[in-house]
């Protein structure tokens, strides 16, 4: 297997990816966009999920496309990210076209990261600023761990992060994984060793070797409701709605390989499947199977890689995975 030339879900041409943060409040907003709107589906599987626009990704609604995703913090609060990616994309003349006017389409998935250390007493909601901040950064070139919607993430044992990778498959077609890391459980048994390490390439979170043991008890938790692992998996290939929310499904293994616990009724976490459809498919049936292979292994990837890149900051509840 072989990754992208970033190793970032920004290797499916076409795609960008703007984070924005606050140190204070600990918390951020990413955005995901793509040089014109994009085939969006959705899965959902923690039990507590936070969402805006995600009832559309249905594939019987009328509109197919979205003009963005915002991933962030704040949990309810955080929806209103949306908000200021929605009135910038608008004010650019981008959204779905209703008469003379124009109607971005963004939906958004938000984490709980209001009880990490941070300052909560905004007068305003922050969100909306952080969204707009967020899109007018979308870049090719983006951060990973303590950054965008994984600022303020955290895991039982270990601070959360922003985690991005990618893969090109034989078939020619690329995929891609963005993740804010923020869940009940951990992604290390033993804080030396990641639970995604059969899945990585090339040492990109350390090369830690396997985990050298099998679970012989319960796994640490923050038995709370301040959890969410919120994702996107990109493809250039031709999906349709359908098989872009079959891909997210098929992703959540990676997400389940990475983090244990994962989907308890306590985390809200959820997928969003992408494509540019710029890449035909050769082989429906197949080519459909691999894609949500890789999606599945590039999640997995992507969570290690956000929990490797965490910097400790001032007000921390919990010690980053590398001090």
């Amino acid at each position: 297997m072989q990754t992208g030339a970033r190793n970032l879900i920004t290797d499916v041409a076409g795609l960008r990816v703007g984070n924005a943060q606050d140190a204070v409040i600990k918390t951020g907003a990413t955005v995901l966009v793509g040089d014109a709107p994009f085939t969006c589906g959705v899965s959902v599987m923690g039990g507590a999920p936070g969402t805006r626009e995600t009832d559309l990704l249905a594939p019987d609604k009328t509109v197919q496309k979205v003009d963005a995703l915002t991933l962030s913090g704040g949990s309810a609060f955080g929806l209103d990210a949306s908000s200021g990616v929605a009135d910038a994309l608008r004010s650019a003349g981008h959204g779905f076209a209703v008469g003379d006017q124009n109607v971005p389409i963004v939906p958004s998935a938000i984490l709980f990261d209001l009880l990490n250390g941070g300052d909560k007493n905004w007068t305003e909601n922050p969100y909306k600023h952080l969204g707009a901040e967020a899109l007018a950064a979308a870049s090719e070139n983006f951060a990973m761990g303590s950054c965008g919607a994984g600022t303020g993430a955290t895991l039982a044992s270990n601070k959360g992060g922003l985690g991005s990778a990618s893969m090109v498959l034989p078939s020619g077609h690329t995929v891609g994984a963005l993740v804010a890391v923020n869940a009940l459980g951990d992604a290390s048994p033993d804080g030396q060793h990641f639970w995604a390490s059969p899945w990585e390439i090339g040492g990109e979170f350390g090369n830690l070797g396997l985990v050298s043991t099998s679970p012989s008890t319960l796994p640490n938790t923050k038995l709370s409701s301040h959890n969410t692992t919120i994702a996107i998996v990109a493809t250039d290939a031709d999906l349709t709605q359908a098989q872009c929310t079959r891909m997210a499904t098929a992703a959540h293994d990676g997400m389940a390989r990475a983090l244990v616990p994962s989907h308890t009724p306590m985390d809200g976490d959820l997928i969003f499947g992408v494509s540019t459809n710029t890449k035909p498919l050769e082989a429906e049936v197949a080519d459909t199977l691999w894609l949500g292979h890789a999606a599945a292994t590039c999640l997995a990837r992507a969570i290690a890689r956000g929990v490797w890149h965490a910097r400790p900051a001032e007000g921390d509840t919990v010690p980053c995975f590398r001090p």
